[in-house]
């Protein structure tokens, strides 16, 4: 009985820091009730949680069955073998594809119709891998079993095929790395014209 309590209070915690998480990246959020009740990038995320767990203790079906019908309600597909990190943020989210073998760090912010995509039908690891604080911008694909390091920016619509260091600025197709400059804020990044295609 202990460790149901124990997974339950686990299990609040993570909704409160998503909403929380929400409300901090969001400036039209108004409220923790109305994110938690009309955000589909956070009802999408909280469905991968269970169907990810169905899927780790090798009940496939019913995670895949989850995972669909979580896409159906929200716009949003998140294979359940996807790894996520805490607070992932998706803005809007309408058509995020994250592929199986996918994995997200801690605070990632991804806006609609990003997709962290395979590039070959080969098994084993094929799609990126997401360092902590990386911020992808409406439209971006990302591609591969690529590395993104923390902190980094996509740029709307880039297509990324390669490695980036930490605190790195992706842009163009195919996207072209360059350190971030000292105090350049990810939001202005993401939402300037000369960042996107």
């Amino acid at each position: 009985m202990a460790g149901v309590a124990g997974t339950l209070r686990a299990a609040a915690a993570a909704v409160r820091d998503d909403v929380a998480s929400a409300r901090l990246r969001d400036p039209a959020a108004r409220g923790g009730l109305e994110i938690a009740l009309l955000y589909p990038g956070l009802h999408a995320v909280w469905a991968h949680r269970v169907s990810h767990r169905l899927w780790r203790r090798g009940l496939r079906f019913p995670a895949r069955a989850l995972s669909q019908i979580a896409r159906f309600l929200t716009g949003i597909e998140i294979h359940p073998g996807a790894t996520i990190g805490r607070r992932l943020f998706i803005d809007h989210g309408m058509g995020v594809v994250i592929g199986e073998t996918a994995e997200i760090g801690d605070d990632v912010l991804l806006y609609h119709g990003v997709t962290l995509g395979g590039r070959t039908r080969d098994a084993g690891k094929r799609h990126p891998t997401l360092g902590d604080g990386v911020a992808v911008g409406a439209g971006a694909k990302v591609l591969g079993p690529i590395t993104i390091g923390a902190r980094c920016a996509i740029g709307a619509n880039a297509v990324v095929t390669r490695d980036a260091p930490p605190d790195s600025v992706l842009v163009g197709v195919p996207a072209k790395a360059r350190q971030r400059r000292d105090g350049e804020d990810t939001r202005a990044i993401l939402t300037a014209p000369e960042y996107q295609i």
